[in-house]
């Protein structure tokens, strides 16, 4: 897709987006109190004192919980093997600056990623909501998983259990079957071990539309960035129905694993994954991909680091959020029109593009 393909008057004026309707901006409600902490839901829901101070905080969905509008991924840093130092100094940091929210995965890392939360979790589990998943679709393999989590991550409950990256129906099918994974989801909450149910998703929005509307889950991790709007977009398709169900909504892909920042400087194509190969840098600014997705309506937004200095610096952004308006938002996408692809390799690309 090239730039000159379309006039950026001609973006600014159509939005080259479907009609469906996100509010955006301030329409979304935050709170920011000087000196004043929300009322604890419950005894039970994890409390970090200084994230009220750190940044905006927004409702998770239903569940009565306040999440900064930052939160942490468990991906880049965390789920690389032999970087357990450098990641133990991420969560601790992320927390201490007021981070109240960490999502990973079985299968981070092969687990890697797990095992480094946990560590940090042992002494530091009540201060932040712990969501994790499971990448398999049956019930027995799910409950396998759960166990290796909940030992990986040295808790003895989950604030949020998710179905990992369902992309097809077939997929979504399995999952609700008899012996599919939504029995094992059942079963965990049931017992308390897990507090709420969730399902991800970066790959196919229609398919994830199909299971919020069998299921009422209460959580929807969802792939949304500046460039979101420019091909199977869940901007468009899958977030206003989130939206009218009350769900809590997570937001991912924010910068896809960097590429789509404008200091990105590509590797070499023989070193890159086939799916991700691209020899352009980015286009926008850290700044300009996190206020883009803070402006959503969303409850929170994860992305995974490098380093201390990424967690500080995010944060740092996190905490002189104000929301975009409109027309900010849209010459914000414009400039992604060159980077599409790499800022969307993780969507179902068999349609030819």
């Amino acid at each position: 897709m090239q730039k000159n393909n379309v006039s950026r008057r001609a973006f600014l004026g159509t939005g080259l987006t479907a009609a469906a309707s996100v509010a955006v901006g301030n329409t979304y409600g935050s709170t920011h109190e000087s000196g004043q902490l929300p009322i604890l839901p419950n005894k039970e829901s994890p409390f970090n004192a200084r994230t009220y101070g750190a940044m905006p905080t927004r409702s998770f969905g239903k569940t009565g919980y306040k999440v900064g509008v930052l939160s942490l991924g468990g991906q880049a840093t965390l789920e690389i093997k032999g970087m357990e130092d450098e990641s133990e100094k991420i969560i601790n940091k992320a927390i201490d600056l007021g981070i109240n929210y960490i999502d990973t995965a079985a299968a981070y890392g092969a687990g890697v990623s797990q095992i480094n939360i946990g560590r940090v979790m042992k002494t530091r589990r009540k201060e932040v909501w712990l969501s994790t998943k499971t990448h398999d679709r049956t019930y027995d393999g799910s409950m396998k998983l759960l166990e290796e989590s909940l030992k990986n991550l040295q808790t003895d409950h989950l604030d949020t259990w998710q179905l990992h990256n369902v992309q097809t129906m077939a997929q979504v099918e399995e999952i609700f079957s008899s012996t599919g994974a939504i029995k094992a989801l059942e079963k965990a909450k049931s017992e308390g071990v897990v507090k709420n149910l969730g399902i991800t998703g970066h790959f196919e929005p229609l398919v994830l539309l199909e299971a919020i509307r069998r299921y009422h889950f209460d959580s929807i991790l969802m792939a949304l960035n500046a460039a979101d709007v420019h091909y199977l977009s869940f901007k468009n398709y899958l977030l206003p129905e989130a939206q009218k169900l009350g769900m809590a909504i997570i937001g991912m892909k924010v910068t896809t694993r960097g590429r789509m920042l404008s200091t990105w400087v590509p590797p070499s194509p023989e070193t890159q994954n086939e799916r991700m190969r691209t020899t352009k840098p980015g286009t926008i600014t850290i700044k300009e991909a996190l206020s883009y997705n803070m402006s959503l309506p969303v409850s929170t937004t994860i992305i995974g680091v490098d380093s201390v200095a990424q967690i500080e610096e995010n944060v740092k952004i996190a905490s002189g959020f104000a929301p975009l308006c409109e027309q900010d938002m849209k010459e914000i996408e414009f400039k992604t029109l060159p980077i599409v692809r790499q800022g969307l390799y993780f969507r179902r690309w068999d349609l030819g593009a």
